[in-house]
């Protein structure tokens, strides 16, 4: 039996540099660039990177959902916004914790999660 894992993902944006500067702003990622079109994602948690397009990965059209976890769910709601982000799903309850949804300036959607 092979041993195949998830190991990189990717994402669209439609403004790679202003998803970039919001992505280091709020979570302290950094990137590296493969020329114009395409930054891979570093510091992260796990490897992936963001290619220049116009769609948009967010659920209602059936994109899977990047979920972040965090101990401190208020301040990273609060770096969300402060960084520019737009909450599309306010805190709430579900079981197991609690979490929020967000879009970033590609209108990309994520979530954070936090079972305290």
């Amino acid at each position: 039996m092979s041993n195949e894992k998830i190991n990189y993902v990717e994402w669209p944006a439609r403004d790679l540099e202003g998803t970039k500067a919001f992505l280091t702003r709020a979570f302290g990622w950094s990137f590296v660039d493969y020329g114009p079109d395409y930054a891979a994602l570093e510091n992260a948690g796990l490897d992936g990177g963001f290619y220049r397009a116009d769609c948009v990965a967010s659920t209602s059209n059936g994109s899977a959902l990047i979920v972040l976890y965090s101990d401190s769910l208020g301040a990273s709601l609060a770096r969300v916004e402060q960084a520019g982000g737009a909450i599309v799903k306010p805190i709430f309850s579900f079981p197991g914790g609690r979490r929020f949804h967000f879009t970033c300036p590609s209108g990309n959607e994520y979530a954070v999660w936090s079972d305290i």
